[in-house]
């Protein structure tokens, strides 16, 4: 066992695996941070202290492709931390709409020429909750049980708060004047009648 070996070797074992995990993770992290952040130097400084709490605690950070939705999940938590007394309902400008694109992409068919700055207008008007869940979906590109992962819930839950999400970000862009046409709205639907759960077994 790893304990028994002699304290030079442990230390060269561990550090060879923080830095695969390093190595593996990094762009990836810190592209999941600078959409989440509004300066560059924030989001360096969210993708250090991700690590260091990797480092800290690297005997608890899992093997394989997990370990990357492990450090998603310590990111987030980092990013709560840095900006708790901040709200993230402001506008992203630029950097965001590429991201949109993608995390509307149910809507965006039935969508009738709406402009990249109106589109982040509604985005910006959502819950910063509300912003997570579509950006792990339509920009991370993680399935709901990865989702789950990150967000430290049911798949259940992430189901039921991806619906709501999404009808909120329709309501949102019809206040901008973007008008989502009526089969669009109704596969965005209402999460209880979706998952079969009440208000109350959706609260995380």
């Amino acid at each position: 066992m790893e304990t028994e070996l002699p304290t030079e070797r442990a230390t060269e074992l561990r550090r060879s695996r923080f830095e695969r995990l390093y190595e593996g993770n990094f762009h990836l992290l810190l592209a999941y941070a600078l959409r989440r952040t509004d300066k560059a130097a924030d989001a360096a400084d969210v993708v250090a202290d991700t690590f260091l709490v990797a480092w800290r605690r690297l005997e608890d950070v899992p093997e394989g492709d997990r370990a990357r939705l492990w450090l998603y999940g310590t990111a987030r938590r980092v990013l709560a931390n840095h900006y708790r007394s901040l709200r993230r309902a402001r506008s992203l400008n630029d950097k965001l709409r590429g991201a949109l694109e993608v995390a509307v992409e149910e809507v965006e068919e039935q969508l009738t020429g709406p402009s990249s700055d109106a589109l982040a207008h509604a985005f910006a008007r959502l819950s910063g909750d509300d912003q997570e869940v579509l950006m792990l979906v339509g920009v991370e590109g993680l399935d709901r049980r990865q989702v789950a992962e990150v967000l430290g819930c049911s798949r259940a839950n992430v189901r039921i708060r991806l619906h709501r999400a999404r009808r909120r970000f329709a309501n949102e862009l019809q206040r901008v004047g973007i008008e989502p046409q009526r089969s669009s709205a109704a596969d965005l639907g209402d999460g209880r009648r979706a998952a079969g759960c009440s208000d109350a077994e959706a609260t995380p």
